[in-house]
């Protein structure tokens, strides 16, 4: 029903013209000037929600290539403290969904791999463009002349991780080779049913910042596509997408959310948090009032039984 009373708003004509851009930026130059203090408020939070709704109804999604280093602190430090209860000299397999430019699988290899060198880490790297594949796969960054990255690709790394993570070349950053070991580089589509048989039952699986970019029917099939890939008692997170459509999905499999750093983890990408509620990519304040919030609000899961 209220995709239905919504979808009226978004079609609403007046003299030819739809109202629905002037009322956005009208209300976006209003809620600009208001106190930070306001916009907490439970009504304004809602009122918020309701402005978020209307703009993923309407947005024209499409997919970005652009990411960082060490995007969501966080939710790393989760994933390192997970690798520490896992048996010495155990073999992990590890999928990164959407890999982008590179950023996100080195980060994560890097975090794992310096806290426990122990392990042998298998990471299968998966990206629909062949191009920014091989450009992740090359591991070679300039800090000069971006070139398929945001320029702003360091900007949440610190020199002593630089050092740690890179080989310095000119003007460029070479990924170090015992980071870059026994990664899997993948061409595919997260939402292909054939996946799993390509890359095989995983341990963890990372899918962050893509689902976002999809219609919420095409992003929910293709999340229960994902989840299909982790091992029973592994791992998924999942960020940077609409939170109506992981809640459902969540809720529906009797995923087990992870509550360790879950509001740290959510607000560990300010970019998202910056373009709510004006952008469909925009990630709503964390709100522990709603009776779903554990797993609304959370980005990691544990998967304990066969989908």
């Amino acid at each position: 029903m209220f995709h239905s009373f919504l979808s009226k708003i978004v079609k609403l004509k007046i003299f030819g013209k739809s109202p629905v851009n002037a009322f956005l930026r009208l209300n976006q130059r209003i809620w600009n000037h208001l106190p930070s203090s306001l916009v907490t408020l439970c009504p304004i939070r809602s009122y918020g929600n309701f402005l978020h709704a209307i703009v993923r109804f309407q947005g024209i999604r499409n997919q970005a290539l652009s990411t960082y280093f060490f995007r969501n602190r966080p939710e790393l430090e989760l994933i390192r403290c997970l690798s520490s209860q896992i048996d010495k000299g155990s073999t992990v397999k590890i999928s990164v969904l959407g890999c982008s430019n590179g950023a996100e699988v080195y980060s994560i290899l890097w975090t794992i791999r310096s806290a426990r060198p122990d392990l042998k880490v298998v990471m299968h790297a998966v990206d629909i463009s062949k191009e920014v594949l091989e450009f992740a796969q090359r591991g070679v960054y300039s800090v000069k002349t971006p070139e398929l990255v945001n320029p702003q690709i360091f900007e949440r790394i610190t020199d002593e991780e630089i050092r740690a993570m890179f080989d310095k070349e000119g003007d460029k950053l070479r990924i170090k080779s015992w980071i870059k070991e026994g990664i899997g580089w993948h061409v595919g589509d997260a939402g292909d049913l054939t996946i799993r048989s390509v890359l095989g039952p995983q341990d963890m699986v990372v899918a962050s910042n893509f689902l976002c970019h999809m219609d919420p029917p095409d992003a929910e099939r293709c999340l229960r596509n994902i989840a299909r890939l982790v091992n029973p008692g592994g791992y998924l997170f999942v960020s940077g997408i609409d939170l109506d459509v992981r809640t459902k999905v969540a809720h529906d499999l009797c995923w087990e959310p992870l509550l360790e750093l879950m509001e740290d983890i959510h607000e560990g990408d300010p970019v998202l948090r910056v373009h709510w509620p004006w952008h469909y990519t925009g990630l709503e304040p964390f709100d522990k009032r709603r009776r779903d919030w554990k797993i609304r609000y959370a980005a990691g899961f544990r998967l304990s039984k066969e989908i």
